[in-house]
């Protein structure tokens, strides 16, 4: 088994001794983001703005390992507030494409920097000739 350290700056670097992501025999492993601004740090204000953000900051790992959103195949989101599921909810919808990832949704008790929701993902690296990947690693 290989593993490779996925990271770009289009994402938050890591806030503790983890890695971005970690591809390893076609998967990659992306560690779960918030809703924090890539160059600045700050959070974005409010739930929808905060899913938005974490999932454009994936996107971004994604995009580092030659994948897209269509190429996760399992999602965990991590909410504050479980009330906020529908408004999470419907931002994710926006970025999933059919048919949608599996997924977990888990009511916590705090996230780091105060943040009101964390998502993380694993994506599969498709075979030569089949999918949409963009396969570099």
């Amino acid at each position: 088994m290989t593993r490779q350290a996925i990271s770009t700056i289009g994402a938050p670097a890591a806030i503790g001794p983890y890695s971005q992501a970690i591809g390893s025999d076609g998967f990659v492993f992306c560690s779960g983001q918030l809703g924090l601004e890539p160059t600045t740090g700050a959070l974005a204000e409010g739930v929808e703005a905060q899913a938005e953000r974490a999932l454009r900051n994936l996107e971004a790992v994604l995009d580092a390992a030659g994948l897209t959103m269509a190429d996760v195949v399992k999602t965990t989101i991590f909410l504050v507030d479980i009330a906020d599921f529908g408004a999470v909810n419907a931002v994710y919808a926006r970025h999933m494409p059919d048919p949608p990832p599996s997924r977990s949704t888990v009511a916590v008790a705090a996230l780091p920097k105060g943040a009101r929701v964390e998502i993380e993902a694993v994506a599969h690296r498709p075979a030569l000739g089949e999918g949409p990947s963009r396969a570099r690693i």
